[in-house]
């Protein structure tokens, strides 16, 4: 799924710079909320370091019990797991000589809560879409995007011209 409407109205957004505009929500998933439904938002910068993932569970689960919305914490935390270590494994997969300089961006991540519906978006500064695979049954990895759509009702990817992509999931309560 891949929807580019991100930019507008707006000015270039990168991954280093961009938070959810107030209203946004996935252009793929307009059809799930109705207007005027009640919303919260929430986000966090994940430093590009493998315990940022377990700090983005936490968050998201925190931030799910101050909504009120702890039933859906399991599915969420499981959700955010895969989107912030693609974000962290693949977003960040950069030529040498840019290592360095793109060491020190983080990721961001941004929940947006309307009525019974929450989307989970991750800002990284890699421009490659994200890739669901059909790894071989004895390799260790390569789910993360099939878990990612079992749980959610939609998940999709807008890029962020110049640079990076969010990739986005939506859960209901």
């Amino acid at each position: 799924m891949h929807s580019t409407d991100l930019t507008r109205g707006h000015g270039l957004w990168s991954a280093g710079d961009w938070w959810p505009p107030i209203g946004w929500w996935p252009r793929p998933a307009r059809d799930l909320t109705c207007a005027g439904a009640a919303t919260s938002s929430a986000s966090f910068v994940l430093p590009p370091r493998a315990e940022s993932v377990h700090a983005a569970r936490s968050y998201a689960s925190g931030s799910l019990a101050g909504w009120g919305m702890g039933d859906l914490a399991g599915d969420l935390e499981l959700v955010v797991s895969e989107l912030a270590t693609n974000a962290l494994r693949h977003g960040l997969r950069l030529l040498p000589r840019d290592a360095a300089r793109r060491a020190l961006e983080p990721i961001r991540m941004s929940m947006i809560r309307r009525d019974s519906l929450v989307t989970c978006a991750f800002a990284d500064p890699g421009a490659a879409p994200p890739v669901m695979r059909d790894p071989s049954p004895l390799e260790p990895g390569g789910m993360g995007l099939h878990i990612v759509e079992s749980m959610s009702l939609r998940w999709g990817w807008n890029p962020l011209p110049p640079s990076g992509k969010v990739v986005w999931a939506v859960l209901k309560s």
